[in-house]
């Protein structure tokens, strides 16, 4: 019986951790110089799902032009956009992205 709980509480933490995104409107930006994370040192793309920041592996905070650009940068400002993607293991796994701003 043990056994059986404690396997079920494991699917249940999996199951939890994997949640599909699809068609959301989110916040893009630098995870460390715009939401705060610390995790990892440097810059890198981040969302902002209801209120919780992620990494996001898939697309390079560069490939939508300087980070840095005081206008558009994404080091510099939170832009919105629609995704597409999983959330796994506390990263957000992007199949899609369409920047609105």
């Amino acid at each position: 019986m043990k056994r059986i709980i404690i396997i079920l509480a494991m699917f249940l933490g999996f199951t939890c951790q994997n949640k599909k995104i699809q068609k959301q409107i989110v916040e893009m930006s630098c995870g460390q110089c715009q939401f705060g994370l610390t995790s990892k040192k440097g810059c890198n793309l981040a969302v902002r799902i209801n209120g919780d920041s992620y990494f996001v592996d898939g697309p390079d905070i560069d490939d939508f032009g300087d980070a840095h650009d005081e206008k558009t940068g994404f080091c510099e400002v939170i832009r919105k956009a629609e995704v597409n993607g999983n959330l796994q293991g506390g990263r957000f796994k992007v199949s899609s992205v369409e920047l609105l701003d």
